[in-house]
């Protein structure tokens, strides 16, 4: 196993949070990182848009943004290489024919995405949709939810 360099999108978000109530926020920066601009882009578009819809963070546009950058990462010579490195990992898969085709799961994804309907038309009866994210039935254990007091 070597070493390679691959290129990856670093989405930086540059925000300011206050708590509520409050009227000084805290400056802070989070970054994500994407194989494709696309999908970087498209992140980084929902982010702004989900924090803005809050009362209490500010983001800043100049400071927020996707650029290429690179990461060292771990190389193997075939699948069958890292399928033996993975073989104890918990979790892992060796993918099947046409699971690497990124583009049919995407597919996929935007069929079932563009038959459902907003959440704000469905009064968030699931599954729904906001923006390019489904929103699914919670199964499984209760859900914990956070409420913002006014």
């Amino acid at each position: 196993m070597d070493t390679a360099w691959i290129q990856v999108f670093v989405l930086t978000i540059a925000e300011c949070v206050a708590p509520a109530g409050k009227t000084v926020c805290q400056e802070q920066m989070f970054e994500l990182q994407f194989l494709t601009e696309a999908d970087c882009r498209v992140a980084l578009e929902q982010l702004i848009t989900l924090k803005e819809a809050s009362a209490n963070v500010i983001v800043d546009r100049a400071g927020s943004g996707c650029a290429p950058s690179a990461r060292e990462a771990e190389a193997f010579a075939s699948l069958e290489a890292i399928s033996e490195a993975n073989k104890d990992t918990i979790g892992w898969r060796r993918p099947g024919p046409g699971d690497g085709d990124a583009s049919q799961t995407r597919m996929a994804y935007q069929e079932r995405l563009a038959a459902l309907e907003p959440c704000e038309e469905t009064k968030g009866v699931t599954p729904c949709k906001v923006g390019e994210i489904i929103i699914e039935d919670a199964m499984g254990e209760p859900v914990e939810v956070w409420r913002r007091d006014q």
